[in-house]
């Protein structure tokens, strides 16, 4: 019987799953570069004589009242369009389930761990300052998230290109962060419910299933519902985004006859580029528009509130995904890919610390009643997100040349038909590992027969 095999850790990926990543990570890439130009623009506008017009609009309220719909056009962002932000996150997070890192729980275990590490290392960070400090903890989940847009968006300014297996990683760790940032939206930020409003939101998207699971197509009968389950959330008193979410995870991953992509894959190319370009971008503008005066910024280094924020997202996130990713290798059967050193782990680990987009929407529902330190916590998320940025490029361009000899030899094509050498099926590389997995699997194969054998006949099986 041969030997089993030993998982890599940040491996090679199937050639599809490359490709889908590639492609998901190229328009992430480009809203956070929108992103990062929208938060510049709220930055500059708050701290301008134009300041008073910002506020202004910002403030601007509209909407039914009867619905509990009269909102701020801040709020219209925050509960309104990240809705759409977090309904591609579920339909990310229903893909990687079904056909991508998290489908093998074995091979998902260390990405699930280092998410949860990196979430929990931040969280216990910004406790302990504050309980140190006497600060309140009501902000304990501020540094717990990752904006994976402006991660992307801060390797296209510095030029950094990550190898497929790192940039897959770090897509992985955010969509679980983002799964964990909504369990934490919707347990700890939900105020009052209304159960009528719940349940008949909960009854609305039990319709959107069923649709979906017969085949019904078409717009226009999808978004109306959607924009029903979404005012009937909002009104329960649970957070609007949820709703996005759970609509994401029932959309269909798996391509059935005749269907070129699947149901998921189909609309999130439709709804990714409004998304990523459109919604998140004027959510930041709304959001990230806070005084960065000098005084300011000297409280954010003073007040154990904001002091707790930066650092867990600098300190905490690092030290959490890395330990997360170590801890989860040293006591599985899993290796590191030996093209990648743990150098390179951590610096990635560093890049999870820059958490713009989940953050600031729960820096906001963490402190309702105290706008000015709301306002302070958001500042701490830009300043923590900006020094975890600049640590992140030192700890990538320390390692950039070895980058961008993986990429070339991961990109190679010198026979030129569309597909990189390292997948084509006539090298040797190629024939011993797939060999090794095929007797691998023979040999399983036949211990379970021998297995159900013995059942039959009554015998023990062999252990």
């Amino acid at each position: 019987m041969a030997a089993p095999i030993r998982r890599k850790f940040l491996g090679r990926q199937s050639l599809p799953e490359r490709t889908f990543v590639a492609d998901a990570l190229r328009t992430e890439t480009l809203g956070g570069v929108l992103l990062l130009v929208a938060a510049i623009v709220a930055l500059l506008l708050a701290n301008t004589p134009l300041s008073g017009f910002y506020h202004d609009v910002k403030d601007f309220s509209f909407g039914p009242e009867s619905l509990h719909l009269h909102l701020s056009v801040a709020a219209w962002a925050q509960d309104g369009l990240l809705t759409v932000f977090f309904f591609v996150a579920g339909i990310e997070l229903k893909r990687e389930l079904i056909a991508g890192e998290l489908r093998d729980p074995k091979a998902a275990a260390l990405p699930v761990v280092a998410a949860i590490c990196g979430m929990a290392v931040p969280a216990l960070v910004y406790t302990v300052v504050n309980t140190a400090g006497g600060g309140s903890l009501r902000g304990w989940a501020v540094p717990t998230a990752t904006d994976i847009a402006f991660a992307l968006a801060v390797l296209a300014v510095i030029g950094t290109a990550l190898p497929a297996a790192l940039r897959a990683f770090l897509l992985t760790l955010a969509v679980v962060d983002d799964l964990f940032a909504i369990l934490i939206i919707a347990v700890f930020f939900t105020q009052k419910i209304d159960f009528l409003a719940l349940g008949l939101s909960v009854l609305g998207l039990v319709v959107f299933w069923l649709l979906h699971r017969k085949g019904v197509r078409g717009w226009y009968v999808y978004v109306p519902l959607a924009v029903v389950i979404w005012a009937l959330m909002h009104a329960s008193g649970v957070h609007a985004t949820v709703a996005g979410v759970a609509m994401g995870l029932m959309l269909r991953c798996t391509v059935r006859d005749g269907e070129e992509r699947s149901p998921a894959e189909h609309v999130e190319h439709q709804v990714r580029p409004f998304s990523a370009g459109l919604a998140v971008p004027l959510f930041a503008l709304f959001a990230a528009g806070v005084s960065v005066s000098g005084g300011a910024v000297a409280d954010v280094f003073t007040r154990p509130e904001t002091l707790g924020v930066v650092l867990g997202l600098v300190v905490g996130k690092t030290i959490g995904v890395f330990g997360g990713s170590w801890l989860a290798a040293r006591f599985t059967k899993a290796e590191l890919n030996e093209e990648l050193a743990w150098a390179d782990v951590f610096a990635v680990a560093s890049l999870a610390g820059i958490g713009f987009t989940v953050s600031l929407l729960i820096g906001e529902l963490a402190f309702p009643a105290d706008p000015v330190l709301a306002d302070e916590v958001k500042a701490a998320v830009l300043i923590g997100s900006l020094l975890a940025a600049v640590l992140a490029c030192v700890l990538l361009k320390l390692r950039n040349n070895r980058y961008k000899r993986l990429c070339e030899e991961e990109d190679r094509d010198e026979d030129q038909d569309g597909i990189p050498d390292v997948y084509e099926l006539d090298k040797p590389d190629y024939h011993l590992r797939m060999a090794a997995i095929y007797e691998a699997r023979a040999a399983e194969h036949r211990r379970l027969a021998e297995v159900a054998a013995a059942q039959d006949t009554g015998e023990d099986g062999p252990a």
